[in-house]
């Protein structure tokens, strides 16, 4: 999904709308639908896409299921919020959507554990199609909450380290940065200070800066974030101890909270020609695969850079890995279709032409291992590095949660405190916020 709907969809904004998804019917556990998806039908497929490029991309994905399913018809609703699908998807009938697909991977754990989607896995055993083989590994991983996989991907996000190479060569940097050592010297060398400002910013380390958040961040130390009785662990993996310890000292370095923030205020917005990394206010920025294509068409006066995110210094093997988020698809349980659902939900997800030709109108990074590879894909030759962070198996996500985002809300709330100098004692910070995750996630079972 493109980032501007990305960012609608944030962890607050799927936790706002959680509420209805409570209520929502509750789903079959087993295929259980008895339509006959040969017989001439119609379904309904809400998608959450909405601008005109991303519209006729989908649309242009039905008329191929279509084509190759001239029997099932499809009725496509663009521009479909979560809280409009919830709604749907509780109260059912005629008109509500048979499938879906949302940009909130967060709302995958509650999804599944309200019922509200089918489980798909009696459907993927039925096709022959094995999901661990399908999908990229930490795709797989997002789509399904307790062995229940009620969501399946539809394409990805990689997030990755953009650069601006003349910085780069003006400050004697021959190559981007590999591990976070590295990425610190990197940042402090790109630094040029103007009074109590800067001339130019390295990289914005603060938690507000655009897509620097915490799971971003983490994305790169491999945390786990719930242990195997699904307490939180963020008090007891040293991973996350790792990760606030490198961005603190980054804030430090590049200036500090104050000067930063400062600095910050006074910049364009993310969306738009303005971005900082755009203008060149700042060198190097941590952001996804739909950050090329806004970046060259602001034409920037210096040549862009792409590359992984660093990785830790004791886990340099792994550069090349990155953070993985993505839209998800899945069935209505209050769908009298399901099997026709199905057959859509199966050609726009694991048919690997389907795949290739809607990343390709989209520009967003395929959801299918043999996607990832296929020669009809077209792509600036800078956007492989996403597609290489997809296929790593070492990639990783934030786990589904039944309370959806809210966990991660309350790990960047944290962060905020403690970037500002509000919350000094990191070691007892992790342990409050742990224990306010355990509290919250027990509420809502």
């Amino acid at each position: 999904m493109p980032g501007i709907s990305r960012k609608v969809a944030t962890a607050l904004a799927a936790s706002a709308s959680l509420a209805l998804l409570t209520t929502a019917c509750t789903g079959q556990s087993s295929s259980g639908a008895s339509d006959d998806a040969s017989k001439n039908t119609t379904i309904n497929f809400w998608h959450a896409w909405s601008a005109p490029g991303e519209i006729a991309g989908v649309k242009a994905l039905v008329a191929g299921f279509e084509k190759t399913h001239p029997n099932i018809h499809v009725n496509i609703v663009a521009n479909m919020t979560d809280d409009k699908i919830n709604q749907a998807l509780r109260s059912g009938g005629d008109k509500a959507p048979d499938v879906i697909s949302s940009f909130t991977t967060n709302n995958v754990g509650k999804f599944c554990s309200s019922g509200a989607l089918v489980n798909l896995n009696p459907f993927f055993k039925k096709a022959g199609i094995d999901p661990a083989t399908t999908f990229p590994k930490a795709m797989n991983e997002y789509t399904q909450f307790d062995g229940n996989r009620c969501t399946v991907p539809l394409l990805g996000d990689a997030y990755g380290l953009y650069y601006n190479k003349d910085a780069f060569k003006k400050a004697g940097i021959s190559s981007p940065p590999k591990t976070w050592s590295e990425f610190e010297a990197d940042a402090k060398k790109l630094t040029v200070s103007k009074g109590d400002s800067y001339s130019q910013l390295g990289f914005m380390p603060n938690y507000h800066g655009w897509e620097s958040t915490t799971e971003h961040y983490f994305g790169q130390f491999s945390p786990t974030y719930f242990d195997s009785s699904g307490k939180s662990n963020l008090a007891k993996d040293p991973a996350f101890t790792a990760g606030f310890t490198l961005q603190k000292k980054l804030v430090d370095e590049l200036g500090g909270y104050q000067k930063l923030e400062k600095y910050r205020s006074k910049l364009g917005d993310e969306w738009g020609p303005k971005h900082p990394f755009h203008t060149g206010q700042v060198a190097m920025q941590l952001d996804g695969e739909w950050r090329l294509g806004m970046a060259k068409d602001a034409k920037p006066n210096f040549e862009i850079g792409v590359a992984p995110l660093p990785v830790p210094d004791d886990r340099a093997d792994q550069y090349g890995k990155g953070y993985i988020t993505g839209t998800i698809a899945g069935i209505a349980a209050t769908s009298k279709k399901q099997n026709a659902a199905w057959e859509l939900v199966k050609y726009m997800t694991t048919d690997t032409d389907a795949v290739v030709g809607f990343a390709n109108a989209i520009h967003n990074v395929p959801s299918t291992l043999a996607a990832l590879k296929s020669p009809k894909l077209k792509y600036d030759p800078r956007f492989k590095t996403f597609l290489d962070i997809a296929s790593n198996p070492n990639s990783t996500t934030t786990p589904a949660s039944i309370n959806g985002g809210t966990y991660l809300v309350t790990i960047q709330q944290f962060g905020y405190d403690y970037e500002s100098g509000k919350a000094k004692d990191l070691k007892a910070g992790l342990q409050t916020t742990a224990a306010q995750i355990d509290t919250d996630i027990a509420q809502a079972k």
